[in-house]
């Protein structure tokens, strides 16, 4: 049989755990990163460890730039949403063809064509 005593501790020790589980929740959605902050620090690693190639430029829809380009005789498609990177565009971007991306070597899927401080728009 379970004692008045036993219950009381049974009770703060529940509570101690919903505390617990509380404080670890809060603590990780503090610690989590925007998406717009994953997509920087994506395209600063790509500024910093990725090889440039060159690119044609195919569309450009609503902040959304198409290209495709080249890498080791496989030819990829890639996109970029550049709607935050506004600030960076040359003034008229339908006349460019000719593009330059950086690649990731190890996945060269992963690419881009502007950043805050690198962009492969040529005019």
């Amino acid at each position: 049989m379970y004692t008045t005593a036993d219950g009381i501790t049974a009770a703060l020790l529940g509570v101690l755990v919903v505390l617990l589980v509380t404080i670890g929740v809060r603590a990780w959605r503090r610690s989590r990163i925007s998406p717009d902050e994953q997509e920087r620090r994506r395209r600063l690693g790509l500024l910093s460890a990725g090889k440039r190639a060159d690119a044609n430029l195919l569309d450009i829809h609503d902040g959304l730039l198409v290209y495709s380009y080249a890498v080791r005789g496989v030819e990829y498609t890639a996109s970029q949403d550049v709607s935050r990177l506004k600030a960076f565009l040359p003034g008229d971007i339908a006349s460019l063809g000719n593009i330059c991306v950086r690649y990731d070597p190890r996945n060269p899927a992963n690419s881009i064509v502007l950043a805050e401080e690198w962009s492969g728009l040529r005019p």
